[in-house]
């Protein structure tokens, strides 16, 4: 079921046409997911933004790291839980749910990541995370030390931060622009 309506509270309607790159874009996320995701139509408006944007993503969450997807989309959701970004928490709840094959896990990182069944690098990385995204000012050697402890490289910890950061930037976008999830996310990997 796609929604037709707005992807956000704000009237942006998509470039039109579409250039061939961003429809050929398009086209391979309804072929995979069987939709579009609102944040990208949300972006349609301005294809530099949204390449830009898709460009980051990609990289961040799809590029090579020495963190999992699944590690990844849990830094998604936790950053999302904290600064309460509807469109996030839902999204990323349904890949963690997907990646992980425990929808318990999506749900606790999306209520309280504290009470999931997790190991003692995944605690350290989420620890780091949360503290990252509410004083990021307050981070300290010790708290790198600690995710060194944890097994975590030095470009590891790089990639922690760059998607804390990348997540805060886009959640406040999506919660200020008033970003739906789309409707398919919230059955995803039940």
């Amino acid at each position: 079921m796609n929604d037709d309506r707005q992807p956000t509270a704000l009237d942006l309607p998509a470039a039109e046409p579409l250039p061939p790159q961003t429809r050929k874009y398009f086209d391979l996320c309804e072929e995979k997911l069987g939709m579009v995701p609102n944040v990208l139509r949300a972006y349609a408006f301005d294809t530099a933004k949204l390449d830009a944007f898709t460009a980051m993503y990609n990289d961040l969450m799809l590029g090579p790291s020495g963190l999992s997807r699944l590690e990844r989309e849990m830094i998604a959701v936790v950053v999302s839980s904290i600064n309460r970004c509807w469109y996030c928490q839902v999204a990323h709840g349904a890949a963690v749910r997907q990646l992980s094959g425990r929808p318990e896990l999506g749900e606790a990182m999306v209520m309280n990541w504290r009470m999931a069944d997790l190991d003692p690098r995944q605690r350290a990385m989420l620890g780091f995370a949360e503290k990252v995204t509410k004083s990021s000012a307050e981070v300290e050697e010790a708290d790198r030390q600690a995710l060194r402890d944890a097994g975590f490289s030095d470009r590891d910890i790089w990639d922690i931060a760059s998607t804390v950061g990348f997540f805060s930037m886009s959640n406040r976008v999506a919660s200020a622009t008033g970003m739906r999830p789309n409707p398919e996310y919230h059955a995803q990997a039940r």
